[in-house]
């Protein structure tokens, strides 16, 4: 079971670079990068509303829970 990180995807629909947002929404580069990634252990709820803000989305367009289990 995991959560799934689709920034990427939303980027993509946006026409936004990582740079962009970085600069929008006040996180570094290398910070959205690891979100970006999947490999980050938390999100603020401030970091996620400011992503929806400036990518006009809302926060399942960005985290999706996948239940396949990692045997």
């Amino acid at each position: 079971m995991s959560i799934v990180i689709n920034l990427d995807v939303m980027l993509a629909k946006r026409k936004m670079s990582l740079t962009e947002l970085s600069e929008k929404v006040g996180v570094t580069i290398a910070n959205l990068s690891i979100l970006k990634k999947g490999k980050a252990k938390a999100v603020r709820f401030s970091t996620l509303e400011a992503i929806c803000e400036a990518l006009d989305c809302q926060p399942g367009d960005i985290l999706e829970y996948d239940n396949a289990t990692n045997d």
